[in-house]
């Protein structure tokens, strides 16, 4: 029994003093103090050969031996987890992680440069509500109701009351301007507009507008023609060219659609352009008097222009993008592209 016991004290002296410095270390420790064939079990072994009146003080001997084997073990184990889940150590005065640089949207890469364009020719920015009346977004734009004009446009409404739309185009922010009389008017109204439209590659429910309104003494369609030819110039470059073709707009009278030479083929013909040499960017024309009257203003003393363009149309023709769902799906692989933007 005594020999046992010296025995037992050495290895718990051994354990005590057991420091492991990493998970291979606490494993052969396991090994050795706690395997199959490890020294805990060989000590138990040896309770054959001690007599029948010491063994109930040898077992209790035992018994602590194995719990102070097990504890130490249990113990390092939780520090090595603890250790491993923490990570490898991080040197702080190193510099960090460079994040990358976000990028602006096509779309609104695009309207910013509409708006600075018309800027310059002293127009201002307006804005107003997605979620329209009746009067602002058809009635007070000439098509009252039942007008055929209302059928061009499908539109959303809201709870499926009549007189509550999402607006259908941001004409209704010239109304608003308009109905506030302080002439003259000079804005330029860019925002998002909705249609009730299947989504495709050429159309979407919905997009977004930049219109323009000039309202003052002695406007005539000439003033907009060279406002017009000022923004193709700047937006697309000197040697770019237009054509007017005559249009119906129940809003404007006489009323034109602008086309400009295909800036991918130059007016030789490709797929952007149809094979037409033309390419269609906005619609325009003279506000008619019937709109003017609606806010009070005399037509026989005030005269105006309106105009109006798709922001995904002039990016397609811009940066050559054939699909308006990339503008919406956010793939980060399209939008990269315009990180220099």
């Amino acid at each position: 029994m005594e020999a046992l016991q010296e025995q037992i004290s050495s290895y718990e002296q051994e354990i005590k003093a057991f420091q492991p410095a990493d998970a291979a270390e606490l494993e052969a420790y396991r090994i050795k103090f706690l395997g199959t064939k490890g020294i805990v079990k060989q000590i138990f072994g040896e309770m054959k050969n001690v007599p029948v009146e010491q063994k109930k003080e040898a077992g209790q001997v035992l018994n602590a031996f194995k719990q102070l084997a097990e504890s130490q073990y249990e113990a390092f184990k939780h520090l090595t987890e603890n250790s491993q889940k923490k990570g490898p150590s991080i040197d702080e005065t190193l510099p960090g992680t460079k994040l990358p640089m976000g990028t602006r949207h096509p779309l609104r890469v695009v309207e910013n440069e509409i708006v600075s364009i018309f800027e310059k020719l002293g127009f201002s920015v307006a804005t107003g509500p997605e979620i329209e009346d009746d009067w602002h977004n058809f009635t007070s734009l000439n098509m009252p109701e039942h007008h055929p004009a209302r059928d061009m446009q499908d539109t959303f409404y809201v709870a499926q009351n009549p007189d509550w739309v999402l607006r259908t185009h941001t004409s209704s922010v010239q109304a608003r301007i308009m109905e506030q009389g302080n002439l003259p008017v000079r804005v330029i109204c860019p925002g998002r507009v909705y249609r009730n439209e299947t989504i495709s590659a050429r159309a979407h429910c919905f997009f977004h507008q930049c219109e323009g309104l000039y309202i003052d003494k002695n406007v005539s369609f000439a003033d907009l023609k060279q406002t017009l030819y000022y923004f193709v110039t700047e937006m697309f470059g000197p040697d770019t060219k237009v054509r007017f073709r005559p249009s119906y707009f129940p809003f404007t009278e006489p009323s034109a659609e602008m086309d400009i030479s295909c800036t991918v083929c130059g007016g030789k013909g490709c797929n952007l352009c149809k094979h037409t040499g033309w390419v269609e960017i906005l619609g325009c024309g003279m506000v008619h008097p019937n709109m003017l009257r609606n806010f009070g203003i005399d037509p026989e003393v005030y005269t105006g222009f309106a105009f109006g363009m798709g922001v995904e149309r002039i990016t397609q023709v811009k940066y050559q993008v054939n699909d308006l769902r990339l503008y919406s799906q956010n793939d980060v692989r399209f939008l990269r592209q315009f990180q220099s933007s």
